[in-house]
C-alpha cells in the first residue's frame, strides 16, 4: 500500500525536527544530561553492589527525576551494606571491615559518603587488628615461648599440675591424663 506523506502544515510542532525552538534544545539537552546521569549513577550503585558481595543489605534504591520526555531517571541512589562487626571473631570482622572498604571504593569515582564509608571500614579493620594481636599476645603470655626442649610454658605447667605428662621432650608424645 503506497500512501502520500501529509503536508508539512499538518506536522505538529514537537515533531518538526529540522529547526528546534530554544524550549525544544533545553528539553534535549536536559533530557541527555538526565540520561547520562542514570547511566554513571546505576554504573555507580552496581559496583558498590558488585563489590560488597554477601554484605550487602538490599539491592541498589535510587532517587528519581521525571524528564522532559515523562519517563523517570536515576539521579542518586544508595546500596545498603552491614557494616557492624562479627561479635567475638576478630578475623571475620577484619575480613568484612576489608570487604566494606573495597564496595565502599568500587565506584571510578567515589563519593564523599563512600569516602566517609570507607574511613569507617578502615577504623574497623584496624580495630580488629588490634584485637587480633592483643589476643595473639595473650596467647603467648600464657602459651610462653619454647624452651630449648621444644616445650613451652603452657605445657610445663600442665606436666607440672599433672594435667598432662611429658613422655618426651617431644611435644608429639604430649599425653593426656583424664
Amino acid at each position: 500500500m503506497i500512501t502520500a506523506p501529509e503536508p508539512a502544515s499538518a506536522t505538529r510542532p514537537s515533531d518538526r525536527t529540522d529547526s528546534p525552538t530554544e524550549t525544544d534544545s533545553a528539553d534535549y539537552q536536559a533530557l541527555r544530561a538526565l540520561q547520562q546521569r542514570d547511566r554513571e549513577v546505576r554504573a555507580h550503585e552496581q559496583a558498590h553492589l558488585s563489590a560488597a558481595g554477601r554484605f550487602a543489605v538490599s539491592g541498589a534504591n535510587f532517587d528519581f527525576q521525571r524528564g522532559p520526555d515523562g519517563r523517570l531517571y536515576a539521579v542518586g541512589g544508595d546500596v545498603r551494606i552491614d557494616a557492624s562487626p562479627v561479635p567475638g571473631d576478630p578475623q571475620a570482622t577484619l575480613e568484612k571491615a576489608e570487604a566494606l572498604h573495597r564496595a565502599a571504593l568500587a565506584p571510578s569515582e567515589p563519593s564523599a559518603q563512600d569516602r566517609r564509608v570507607a574511613a569507617q571500614a578502615s577504623r574497623m579493620a584496624a580495630a580488629a587488628r588490634a584485637e587480633i594481636q592483643q589476643a595473639a599476645r595473650e596467647n603467648l603470655a600464657t602459651t610462653g615461648p619454647a624452651d630449648e626442649t621444644g616445650t613451652t610454658r603452657l605445657e610445663n605447667r600442665l606436666a607440672s599440675s599433672g594435667a598432662v605428662s611429658l613422655k618426651s621432650e617431644s611435644i608429639e608424645e604430649l599425653d593426656l591424663l583424664i
